[in-house]
């Protein structure tokens, strides 16, 4: 066997990492796309002649994307199953629609309307909603990677990014034609800069994850314009563009040099986070008077600044050599001196100078104690003005670029950001187009590349995005898109079960305006759609990829949550708005930085959806981790659905979850009377959309006798047992506080402010008891002093009303809560 030997230099040349490859200029990349070729049906463009296909059964056909499924079927010998009851379909669609179960009182209306266009009313009513923007917006927001912090080590706050998250809502709400609402994201600042709104879409690239203490910046901007490039290809494109980063695509007709071309269109990109959000004459009057504030205070505020200075400058000092040479390098450079490259470098570090003031201030309290005894006195001065000072409006974080002239944008020898070959200008891959130059017209501010871009996105000639996204709402609705793998159209992607059904759909969904509620309306009324769940064995589609029934789906971490909120009668709906903190755990971590999560201080927000709960990007809301939620570390296409013990534990020993079934136990009671028949009926109508059958009700009657017995022979061992909200609340104190408040404020109470009420009387209460050399320990049991709890409310659990029966129904509802039936939509 031949010896072969490696020379002492060449291997040293190889372990120091230098390459042997062809001069930059005689780079030559195989493997790409040849004008002329048969392109994969994915990359082409739409087909807007897609003929219906025959069916034999046609009254099955009530939407023209039945007679597609309807087709295959019938091809395969499997006849769809049969409509789904009314109970079922309009849990399922206002699941579907709205992310939260319906009513009792909205699933009677609908089950007892006789018209022939009832689901079409109920439709409309979803569409209608203002709860439907919120659900299909928490869906895009999986694809933007939204969150509200930083991610990385220090995972800082962004406080102005949810406004992003409030223009997605408006927008599905207002179905904004989606055509539009991908310009804005992309290029927003581009298309509309006198337009808040368009510049709070740019969210969506804003949104990528990063790291405020980067030492090295020249890298940083390559990470951001990776970040970019990648997930604008596979959230619009459902392309996989960032596995040709390094090298030529291995399996599409990709090459290295068409990824940088395409990642051309970012080079210029940065952002800002302090846009005012405030135009014509608000910002007028904002500016004017924050100019007489400025008048007034300039010399306090020149005092404090000259006691920051010294410390400010050794702070500056000291941040500067902390960044890598290349980086110090564009950053001390004159502004008459910097090219593109070095105005991105500089930019980014004003980001870093964000925190300066405030560590000024901790340095100058530890180290100069008379100083910043002067520092607090200029303060308290300063504070005497806050009158004076216009209402801070907030900022917007919007995407921008910091003149007409782009960095270059050049190959990177596999990848690595220092190593670069040939410069490369914007372009399109040729495989996802024939016109791979675009047309691009520079404004004053900004290079117009992404407005190029954009406007290529939702052109004719690009067929790919509103196939992208007809596929992934199909995979909303039906938990499987008519192609899989949602993010990849590939060849590594899963073959289309319907490739004719999509291009349909897609040719529609452009021709209608962009639409989506017109695209949800079809899915919604289709016969498709409207199939019972039920199993049944079919061995030519054991999968039901041809959707011969509807397919059972977990509900996602948000729906459950809101909906046990929703169930339970504390849904607080308000919109919009900074993101809110509810309770967490007390033994959970959030990464070691707990005091990262201050409580919101008003109760009503802990209880508000999910979808305005702060996304803190390295540590999430417990819960909603625990049922697979999305990680906002990247863009994230189909929601995971894992079945772990810590599911079922959440659910079951969860002081949050049981805290739900209490106050659902005490809303049925509240609402039924004293009839236990009724109360198990008006459970199973607001968790299940249905009255419990015969043989369910008497294992229900079953289970209280056991749990009643159960709460008795415990009940010297237990002090509080756990009783349905409200239990044992004098009902004609009720009335008196409800009395008052009409008196006093016009209005009934609230259940915070009713609640808030009672634990004040309980507290009188006390002090007097302790006054009288009473007990001041005595309690009832269910947390509510004698004095306000004289008398069992009416509506209580039958049985003579008592605390063991009435823990028992808590116990009931408890296990409800936790079953599949509830936890899944069928």
């Amino acid at each position: 066997m031949p010896q072969f030997r490696i020379a002492p230099l060449a291997l040293a040349a190889l372990l120091a990492g230098v390459t042997t490859l062809s001069p930059a200029e005689d780079y030559a990349p195989p493997g790409g796309f040849v004008k002329g070729s048969e392109r994969p049906w994915s990359y082409t463009p739409l087909n807007t002649q897609v003929a219906t296909p025959a069916t034999k059964a046609k009254a099955w056909v009530r939407q023209p994307l039945d007679a597609f499924v309807l087709a295959k079927l019938e091809a395969q010998g499997i006849t769809p199953s049969p409509e789904a009851d009314r109970h079922a379909y309009i849990r399922r669609a206002t699941l579907d629609a709205w992310g939260i179960l319906p009513t009792p009182e909205e699933v009677n209306a609908f089950v007892n309307d006789k018209s022939p266009k009832a689901h079409e009313k109920l439709v409309e009513r979803l569409l209608a909603s203002p709860r439907y923007g919120e659900r299909q917006a928490r869906r895009w927001l999986d694809l933007s990677r939204y969150a509200d912090s930083d991610g990385y080590n220090t995972d800082g706050t962004r406080p102005n990014i949810w406004r992003y998250r409030d223009y997605v809502v408006n927008a599905f709400n207002a179905d904004k034609p989606f055509d539009r609402f991908v310009k804005e994201q992309i290029a927003g600042d581009e298309l509309w800069p006198e337009r808040t709104e368009a510049l709070i879409a740019t969210g969506f690239l804003r949104n990528l994850p990063d790291e405020i203490n980067a030492r090295d910046l020249n890298l940083k901007k390559q990470e951001v314009a990776n970040d970019l490039t990648d997930t604008v290809s596979a959230v619009f494109l459902g392309t996989t563009l960032g596995c040709a980063q390094c090298h030529d695509h291995k399996t599409e007709k990709i090459t290295q040099k068409e990824y940088y071309e395409f990642q051309a269109f970012f080079a210029n990109t940065s952002w800002k986070d302090d846009v005012s959000p405030l135009t014509g004459k608000a910002k007028a009057d904002y500016d004017a008077q924050l100019a007489k504030w400025e008048d007034a205070t300039k010399d306090i505020r020149e005092q404090r600044d000259a006691l920051l200075k010294p410390i400010i400058e050794k702070l500056e000092t000291d941040r500067l050599s902390g960044f890598v040479p290349a980086t110090r390098e564009s950053i001390n450079k004159p502004a008459s001196e910097r090219n593109a490259y070095d105005r991105w470098i500089y930019h980014r570090n004003l980001w870093t100078l964000s925190g300066r003031t405030r560590n000024a201030e901790n340095q100058l309290k530890t180290k100069d104690k008379e100083a910043y005894a002067k520092y607090e006195v200029l303060t308290a001065q300063l504070k005497k003005f806050d009158h004076f000072k216009p209402k801070d409006p907030g900022y917007v974080s919007t995407i921008v670029e910091l003149g007409n002239d782009a960095p270059p944008t050049k190959v990177l020898f596999k990848g690595i950001y220092d190593r670069p070959l040939q410069e490369v200008q914007p372009g399109l891959p040729a495989l996802l187009t024939d016109n791979t130059t675009l047309k691009i017209e520079p404004t004053t501010t900004s290079s117009g590349r992404r407005t190029a871009l954009a406007n290529w996105l939702v052109s004719p000639d690009n067929g790919l995005t509103a196939r992208v996204f007809v596929n992934r709402q199909w995979a909303q609705f039906f938990g499987r898109g008519i192609v899989e793998t949602s993010a990849d159209f590939g060849k590594t992607g899963s073959k289309p079960t319907h490739p004719e059904l999509l291009d349909k759909l897609a040719a529609d969904f452009v021709k209608q305006g962009w639409s989506v509620k017109t695209l949800h309306r079809q899915i919604l009324l289709s016969s498709t759609y409207r199939q019972a769940s039920q199993a049944r064995d079919i061995k030519q589609d054991p999968d039901n990829k041809l959707l011969w029934a509807f397919p059972r789906q977990r509900l996602e971490a948000e729906q459950l949550r809101d909906s046990l909120l929703a169930a339970s009668g504390l849904l607080e709906e308000k919109r919009g708005g900074p993101s809110v903190y509810p309770p967490i755990p007390p033994n959970f971590d959030i990464g070691g930085q707990r005091n990262r999560w201050q409580t919101s201080e008003d109760p009503r927000d802990h209880n508000r959806r999910s979808l305005y709960v702060f996304v803190l990007r390295n540590s999430p809301y417990p819960l909603l981790e625990t049922f697979d939620w999305a990680n906002p570390q990247s863009p994230h296409f189909k929601r995971d659905v894992t079945t772990t013990a810590p599911q079922a534990l959440a659910l079951v020993n969860s002081d949050l979850v049981l805290g739900w079934s209490q106050a659902l136990a005490g809303r049925v009671i509240q609402e039924t009377g004293g009839s236990e028949a009724a109360q198990i009926d008006r459970v199973y109508e607001i968790l299940f959309s249905r009255k419990p059958t015969a043989k369910e009700k008497e294992k229900l009657v079953a289970f209280l006798n056991a749990q009643e017995a159960l709460q008795t022979a415990q009940a010297g061992e237990v002090k509080k047992p756990h009783l349905p909200e409200g239990w044992g609340v004098d009902p004609k104190l009720a009335k008196q506080i409800d009395g008052f408040y009409k008196a006093a404020y016009k209005r009934e109470p609230d259940r915070y402010e009713r609640t808030a009420f009672l634990s004040y009387l309980d507290q009188q209460a006390a002090k007097r008891r302790k006054g009288d050399g009473g007990d001041d320990s005595a309690d009832d049991g269910g947390g509510a002093a004698p004095s306000a709890t004289v008398a069992v409310a009416s509506g209580a659990p039958t049985k003579g009303a008592s605390k063991a029966r009435a823990a028992a129904f808590v116990d009931l509802v408890h296990t409800l809560v936790n079953t599949n039936e509830f936890t899944y939509r069928f």
